[in-house]
């Protein structure tokens, strides 16, 4: 009887509470690049990369509707108070999740900051 050995290798990659790799958004959109370049069809790319069928499929049809507004992407605005107006709008800061804050000077984009997190 052939015995078969196996070996576990951790990359060190944050996993979700069933076990399942967690991609970072700059990862999925490094893959997604890779595999305009491949050449590849989506299941050859998929099998290549260690990702199932249906989440690369799902990515890429989440990129092509990215700019499209619909009924789940709605926009939300909210008036923020400031105690004075900017003088001149010289500073932008750009969010984690995509917000960009602009003002003119770092005492006003913390006001920002600390108002949106409230």
């Amino acid at each position: 009887m052939a015995s078969i050995t196996t070996e576990l290798v951790e990359t060190g990659a944050k996993r979700d509470g069933r076990g399942r790799r967690i991609v970072t958004a700059m990862e999925r959109a490094a893959l997604l690049f890779a595999y305009q370049r491949s050449g590849l069809t989506q299941r050859a790319f998929a099998q290549r990369e260690g990702v199932k069928y249906s989440t690369l499929t799902a990515w890429l049809q989440g990129r092509r509707h990215a700019g499209r507004p619909g009924p789940r992407r709605k926009i939300h605005f909210t008036e923020v108070p400031m105690t004075r107006a900017p003088a001149v709008i010289g500073l932008a800061v750009q969010l984690p999740d995509g917000v960009v804050i602009r003002g003119g000077s770092v005492s006003e984009i913390a006001e920002l900051v600390r108002a949106l997190r409230s």
